[in-house]
């Protein structure tokens, strides 16, 4: 069997990346452009990540998958999302090119750092990562950060820093995170999601195990003490472990927590009973409690001044795509989040009823048909805060439509738990319904890891247009 290509040996070479546009893997392309390589990319649909990278970075970058684009190229780089018959895989197998996978070279990437900081769970990842990126640099770490999501606090989604730390957001879709060698690893939760990968929640429990298995005896890991599933797996590791959570049982807990009336918490943390420090949140609802608590836990582990970490969140202004407030059109605010099962979209839309407004707008893009079928139950109640749930037709992402889940059928048994739901098909048909109903003090909140980010341009741009 051929071993693995290694990113080391391709030194001052051309390397091609397919879906370049991903939030991973423009970060990544920036990295190797920092590195020396001499890059091109290519991507099916054009976005501020390919125009950035084209623009400010001059890498030539082709929207469209065509075989010509992997020509010279000494090593190419895909995405799982780049399916074996996509036209480039199907040439650079043809042609004999090396070839590695995203999750393959950011574990490369992350080798010769002593140590090694994976943020992974269901739910979560980008916004916890995000902010132990922000204590990080400000406690002086110095890290290099790979995010898959754009903070403006490090300028996107990459920052190299000249510490010993490597922070990476690890991602269990298809087990990529396995490609990583965490020396402390951060969990979350452990939910059902990417049934498409998964086969049920056992089987994503075992490998986030297999995850956990990967820290070296002097490691460590921090994991949320009120999921009964991160707790089984701490019990069986041989390294230190620290679990975060609400309850005072935890090592990691806030005392006197309170939220102001947009949902912003603020408490005192404490370890095992002792203040570190006085956290005050600018990002809003208890999940980013949960989320702060985990990331100065690692903090804490990594030897971090607790006092400047606490500090350092009160100037966390949140990663876009994350409860974003995009724009105010016609009176009514347009926020995005890049929430894409029904968690996610239950826990957005609890942080959009904090807030002053009138009526509230859910607009769910779903997000592949087989996590639609998996968690079709769960899909049919996670918007009730809303008073008006319109839904897009399903994004189908990597995969091919199966014929037997529609947008439709998820309207209809929404509305049989009592929500009011709309199919609205196309981004056009939602940008009519909305402008047709919508009134001054409305918020719309668009959901989805899809495009449907694209929607709320497209409601600014149109309006920008109307006003001349």
């Amino acid at each position: 069997m051929m071993n693995t290509p290694h990113i080391r040996d391709y030194a001052g070479k051309h390397v091609h990346m397919i879906g370049i546009g991903g939030s991973s893997m423009s970060g990544l392309a920036r990295m190797l452009l920092e590195k020396g390589y001499i890059l091109t990319g290519s991507d099916n649909l054009e976005t501020y990540a390919t125009k950035l990278l084209r623009d400010e970075y001059h890498v030539p970058v082709t929207i469209g998958h065509k075989a010509e684009n992997v020509h010279g190229a000494d090593l190419v780089i895909y995405t799982v999302a780049i399916l074996p018959d996509n036209p480039e895989r199907v040439e650079l197998a043809r042609l004999n090119i090396p070839c590695i996978e995203r999750a393959t070279l950011l574990g490369q990437l992350m080798e010769g750092y002593s140590s090694a900081v994976g943020v992974c769970g269901t739910h979560g990842k980008t916004s916890t990562t995000s902010m132990l990126a922000q204590i990080m640099v400000e406690t002086g770490m110095d890290p290099t950060i790979s995010i898959g999501g754009n903070l403006d606090f490090i300028g996107g989604n990459i920052r190299i820093g000249q510490g010993d730390t490597f922070l990476a957001e690890a991602c269990e879709f298809n087990a990529s995170f396995l490609h990583m060698r965490p020396t402390v690893a951060v969990v979350l939760n452990i939910d059902m999601d990417h049934p498409d990968f998964f086969k049920d929640i056992d089987d994503v429990q075992r490998t986030f195990g297999l995850f956990l298995d990967l820290l070296p005896e002097n490691g460590a890991a921090v994991g949320n003490g009120e999921d009964k599933r991160i707790v089984e797996l701490f019990e069986k590791l041989p390294c230190k472990t620290y679990t975060f959570g609400f309850g005072a049982d935890c090592d990691f807990s806030p005392a006197g927590l309170v939220y102001d009336e947009l949902g912003h918490g603020s408490y005192d943390l404490c370890f095992r009973g002792e203040k570190l420090g006085h956290v005050k949140l600018n990002v809003p609802g208890f999940f980013h409690v949960s989320n702060s608590l985990a990331a100065l836990a690692c903090a804490w582990v990594k030897g971090a001044d607790m006092e400047k970490a606490c500090q350092a969140l009160s100037h966390f202004e949140g990663a876009h795509r994350r409860f974003e407030l995009t724009s105010v059109v016609e009176g009514v605010k347009l926020y995005h989040d890049y929430g894409h099962n029904p968690t996610e979209m239950k826990n957005a839309i609890s942080v959009a009823a904090m807030q002053p407004r009138n009526r509230l707008w859910a607009v769910m893009q779903p997000h592949t048909f087989s996590r639609v079928k998996n968690l079709f139950n769960d899909y049919l109640t996670c918007t009730k805060e809303a008073d008006i749930t319109l839904v897009t037709d399903i994004y189908a992402a990597r995969e091919k439509d199966p014929g037997d889940i529609k947008a439709e059928m998820l309207v209809e048994g929404m509305r049989k738990n009592g929500i009011n739901a709309i199919h609205t098909p196309s981004f056009d048909d939602t940008e009519k319904y909305l402008r047709d109903h919508w009134q001054p003090g409305d918020l719309v909140l668009t959901m989805g890891c899809g495009n449907i980010n694209q929607l709320n341009d497209q409601i600014y741009e149109n309006q920008q247009k109307k006003q001349g």
